[in-house]
């Protein structure tokens, strides 16, 4: 019989990395602007991609 809360726990994780390159302080300056609005630099980014599809999907990024 499979566990199921391994399952669940799964649910949850991301599968998929996106490497990037940036400046040092631009990465420094971005990680603590979200530490001091309590929140994560993935988290944000996270963010900002959901919202670019759904711009892009409604045609207003071309």
């Amino acid at each position: 019989m499979p566990d199921e809360s391994k399952d669940k726990k799964r649910k949850g994780k991301k599968e998929a990395q996106l490497v990037i390159r940036l400046d040092k302080d631009l990465r420094d300056s971005f990680v603590a602007a979200c530490q001091d609005v309590d929140t994560s630099a993935s988290r944000e980014i996270r963010r900002f991609m959901k919202q670019f599809l759904v711009r892009y999907e409604k045609g207003e990024i071309e």
